[in-house]
C-alpha cells in the first residue's frame, strides 16, 4: 500500500531531476510567455484591423511560408546532427550563402513575373507587396540558422528570452502603429520583419551567452563546405521538398477561401489557424526543439529510439486533449467573446481546425525523429499524398458543398487521417532501426 502512495510521488520525482524536462520546459515556458502576450494582444488588434484586413495578411503570408522552405535549402535543419561543433558551424555558413543566393534569385523572378504570380494565385489585392518575399525568405532563413545552433548548444533560456522579448515588442509596434494607421501593410511589413527581430536577439543573446566566442567550434574534423553539402544532402533533395509541399497544404486553405469566398473568408480561417496553432508552438515546439537533440544523442548511444517517441508522443496527447477539446465544443462562442461579435465564423473554422491541430501537435516528436532514422525520402513520399487528400478535401468543399465551412472540415479529417498514419509509420521505422542496429 505504500509503495503504491509513493509511485506517483517517486514519478514526479524523477520528472523534477530528468534534464528533458527540465529543458523543454524552459523553451515551453518562453514560448508561453511569448504567446501569452500575443493572446493579451490579440483582442485589441482583431479589434482594429478586422477580418479583411488580415485575410490580405493571410494571403501574403501564404505565400511566404512556401517560398521560405526553400531559402537555406533544409541545411539550417542539418546544423544539430554533426558530433564535431565545426561541421555544424560549416553547416551553418553554408545555410547562409544558399539563403542569400536562393532569395536574390527569387527577387530576379518577382521582378519578372510577379504580376502573372499575383493573377494566378488569386491574389491581386496583396500584389504590390511581393516584393517583401524575399526580405522574408532572407529574415526566416536566418532565424532558423540561430535557432538550430543555440538547440545543438541546448542554449534554450537564450531560445525562451528571446521569444518573449520578439512577441512583445511586434504585438507593441501592431497595435501602437494600428491606432494611428490600422492597414493591411502595417500587419505584412511587420510579419516580414518579425524574423529579422527574432534572429537578432537569438544572435545577441548567444553573443552575451559566451561573449566574443560565441561562434567559434572546437573539433578536429572540420570538412569542407562542398563536403558538408554531400554528406547531408538528404536535406536538400528531401527534407526541402517535403517541407515546401507541407506549407503549400497549410496555405492552400487561405488562397483557396480568399479567391472563393473573398479576403472577409481568408481572414476567419487565418485568425483560427493562429489561435489553434498557439498549443502547438507553445509546447509541441518545445518538446520538437528539445526532442530532436535528445533522439540524435539516443541514437549516437544506442538506445531504444521508439519508446522515447512512444513517451513524448503519448505525454503531447494527454496535455493536448483538453485546450483543443474545448475549442471543438465552444468554438463560436470563444472566438465571439474574445475577439468581437464579427469573428465568429472564426471559432466554426476553429472546431475543425482543433481537431487538425491536435493531431499536429502530437506529430512533433515523429517528426523531429525522422533525420535521425534517415528517412526523409520516405517522409517526402507522405507529403505527396497528405497533400494530395487535403487538396482534394478542399476542392469538394468549395464545389461540390459550396461552403467554407465545409472545405475547412474536410481538410482537417483528411489531416488527421494523415497524421495518424506518418506517427504510426514512423514508430514502426524505430522499431526496425532498433532491431538494425542490434543485428549490425
Amino acid at each position: 500500500m505504500n509503495s503504491k502512495r509513493t509511485s506517483p510521488h517517486r514519478a514526479l520525482v524523477r520528472l523534477r531531476r530528468s534534464r528533458f524536462a527540465r529543458n523543454v520546459a524552459m523553451v515551453a515556458a518562453g514560448t508561453a510567455g511569448a504567446q501569452a502576450i500575443t493572446m493579451a494582444f490579440s483582442p485589441v488588434v482583431t479589434r482594429i484591423y478586422g477580418p479583411e484586413i488580415f485575410g490580405l495578411l493571410g494571403t501574403f503570408m501564404a505565400i511566404v511560408a512556401v517560398a521560405i522552405p526553400v531559402a537555406g535549402l533544409a541545411y539550417p535543419i542539418a546544423i544539430v546532427l554533426p558530433k564535431d561543433d565545426r561541421d555544424a558551424l560549416g553547416l551553418a555558413r553554408l545555410s547562409a550563402m544558399l539563403s542569400v543566393a536562393v532569395s536574390l534569385m527569387i527577387a530576379v523572378a518577382l521582378w519578372v513575373g510577379g504580376d502573372w504570380l499575383s493573377v494566378t494565385l488569386g491574389a491581386e489585392s496583396i500584389g504590390g507587396y511581393l516584393f517583401l518575399i524575399p526580405l522574408a525568405m532572407l529574415f526566416a532563413a536566418s532565424m532558423q540558422i540561430a535557432q538550430q545552433w543555440l538547440i545543438r548548444k541546448k542554449e534554450f533560456g537564450v531560445l525562451a528570452r528571446s521569444a518573449i522579448v520578439q512577441s512583445l515588442i511586434l504585438n507593441g509596434a501592431k497595435t501602437g502603429i494600428g491606432w494611428l494607421h490600422p492597414l493591411s501593410a502595417v500587419l505584412i511589413v511587420l510579419a516580414t520583419l518579425g524574423p529579422a527581430l527574432h534572429a537578432a536577439l537569438l544572435f545577441i543573446g548567444a553573443r552575451r551567452r559566451y561573449g566574443a566566442g560565441a561562434t567559434e567550434a572546437q573539433g578536429t574534423s572540420g570538412a569542407t563546405l562542398k563536403e558538408l553539402a554531400h554528406r547531408h544532402r538528404d536535406f536538400p533533395f528531401y527534407r526541402a521538398p517535403q517541407n515546401f509541399i507541407n506549407a503549400a497544404s497549410r496555405s492552400m486553405p487561405v488562397l483557396m477561401l480568399a479567391a472563393f469566398f473573398g479576403p472577409a473568408a481568408a481572414g476567419f480561417y487565418t485568425v483560427g489557424q493562429m489561435v489553434m496553432g498557439m498549443p502547438s508552438t507553445l509546447m509541441g515546439k518545445a518538446v520538437q526543439n528539445v526532442f530532436y537533440p535528445r533522439i540524435t544523442e539516443a541514437a549516437h548511444n544506442g538506445e531504444n529510439l521508439h519508446q522515447h517517441i512512444v513517451r513524448a508522443t503519448g505525454a503531447l496527447l494527454a496535455i493536448g486533449i483538453v485546450p483543443f477539446g474545448l475549442v471543438m465544443l465552444f468554438g463560436p462562442w470563444l472566438f465571439s467573446f474574445v475577439f468581437g461579435e464579427a469573428w465568429a465564423v472564426a471559432g466554426e473554422y476553429a472546431r475543425w481546425l482543433a481537431l487538425f491541430f491536435l493531431f499536429n501537435f502530437i506529430n512533433n516528436p515523429s517528426v523531429a525523429s525522422v533525420p535521425v532514422l534517415g528517412i526523409q525520402g520516405g517522409l517526402l513520399i507522405y507529403e505527396l499524398f497528405s497533400t494530395g487528400g487535403k487538396v482534394v478535401g478542399l476542392l469538394v468543399g468549395v464545389y461540390w458543398f459550396d461552403s467554407d465551412v465545409w472545405a475547412v472540415a474536410l481538410f482537417s479529417v483528411i489531416g488527421v487521417i494523415a497524421y495518424s498514419a506518418m506517427i504510426l509509420w514512423i514508430f514502426l521505422c524505430a522499431k526496425q532501426w532498433r532491431k538494425d542496429e542490434k543485428t549490425s
